[in-house]
C-alpha cells in the first residue's frame, strides 16, 4: 500500500496519537479509500518526519498513531521572497514552487503599482503545504500577511541580505553577483524581493537603496513576468548560495509507489 504524506500541527513522538484534521480523514477515508492501519507519513516543521498508522475514532474522525522518526529535523536556508500579489491562479503558483524551491517566508507586498491588493492568506498557505507535502519538506513556509513595501523596508531586519529584482538594467547580471560573495555573505539571511507586473515606482527604488545590505540585480536580456522573475530568482539564489549546492539524496528502490499526498 502507498503512504500518505501528511503535514500537522501536533507535536511528534513515538506512541502519542496525533491529531487529523477533518479535510485528511475526509481525504483518506472517502477519496484514497485507506482503512485503518494504512501507514502514514507526519510532518510538523519542528520534530522532523514520523512513520504513522490512521486509526478510526468514530464515523467521521479518526488519528495517527506515531511510530518511529524516519528523518531528523534539518536546517534549511533562510531565504524570504517579498512579492507583489498578481492574480489568483499566479499567485497560488508562486506559492506553490515557492515552497518547492525551499522558501522559508512567503511575504505578500503592496507597491504603488500592484494590480492586486486582495490576498486570500489561507490559500496561500494551503497551497504551501501541499507542495511541502509532496516534495519532502520537513517544513512549510510561514504565509505572512500583506504589508505596504514602504513598512516592510522601514523595518527591515539588521543583518538579512536583500536580493531585488531591478528591473531598470541597473544592477549585474544574478549570477555574477551572487557567484561573487564571501563566506559571510552566504552564510547571512536573505529575501528576494520582486516587483509588480508595472515595476517599481522610484520613490520605490530610492527607497531600496536606502537599505544596506541591498544587491540590485539583473535576470537577463528578456522581459519576465512577476511570477517567472520570482522563481527564477530563487533558482539562481539555491544554485549559487542555498542547499542546491547540496547533492540529491538517494530514493529508496520503492519511491515511485510509496509516496501518495493528501
Amino acid at each position: 500500500m502507498s503512504v500518505s504524506r501528511l503535514f500537522v500541527e501536533a507535536d511528534l513522538a513515538a506512541g502519542i496519537e496525533a491529531p487529523l484534521s477533518e479535510g485528511q480523514v475526509h481525504y483518506l477515508r472517502h477519496v484514497m479509500r485507506r482503512p485503518d492501519g494504512a501507514p502514514l507519513l507526519l510532518f510538523n516543521n519542528r520534530d522532523g518526519e514520523w512513520r504513522a498508522t490512521l486509526a478510526g475514532r468514530g464515523k467521521k474522525s479518526a488519528v495517527a498513531e506515531v511510530g518511529d522518526c524516519t528523518r531528523a529535523q534539518a536546517t534549511e536556508p533562510d531565504v524570504w521572497l517579498c512579492f507583489a500579489p498578481v492574480k489568483r491562479a499566479r499567485i497560488d503558483y508562486i506559492a506553490e514552487k515557492a515552497t518547492e524551491l525551499g522558501v522559508a517566508v512567503l511575504q505578500p507586498v503592496l507597491t504603488r503599482h500592484t494590480a492586486v491588493e486582495r490576498v486570500n492568506v489561507e490559500r496561500l498557505r494551503a497551497n504551501a503545504i501541499e507542495a511541502a507535502e509532496q516534495t519532502e519538506r520537513l517544513s512549510v513556509p510561514e504565509v505572512r500577511a500583506p504589508v505596504d513595501l514602504a513598512r516592510l523596508l522601514g523595518g527591515w531586519p539588521e543583518g538579512r541580505r536583500l536580493l531585488m529584482c531591478d528591473e531598470t538594467g541597473g544592477g549585474p547580471p544574478i549570477a555574477e553577483a551572487l557567484g561573487g560573495l564571501d563566506a559571510a555573505a552566504r552564510a547571512a539571511p536573505w529575501a528576494v524581493v520582486v516587483g509588480p507586473e508595472g515595476g517599481f515606482a522610484q520613490e520605490e527604488l530610492a527607497a531600496f537603496r536606502r537599505i544596506r545590505d541591498i544587491m540590485a540585480v539583473g535576470l537577463g536580456p528578456r522581459i519576465l513576468r512577476a511570477d517567472t522573475a520570482a522563481l527564477a530568482a530563487l533558482a539562481c539564489w539555491q544554485a549559487l548560495v542555498g542547499d542546491w549546492r547540496q547533492p540529491t539524496p538517494r530514493l529508496p528502490a520503492d519511491y515511485r509507489t510509496s509516496k501518495v499526498t493528501v
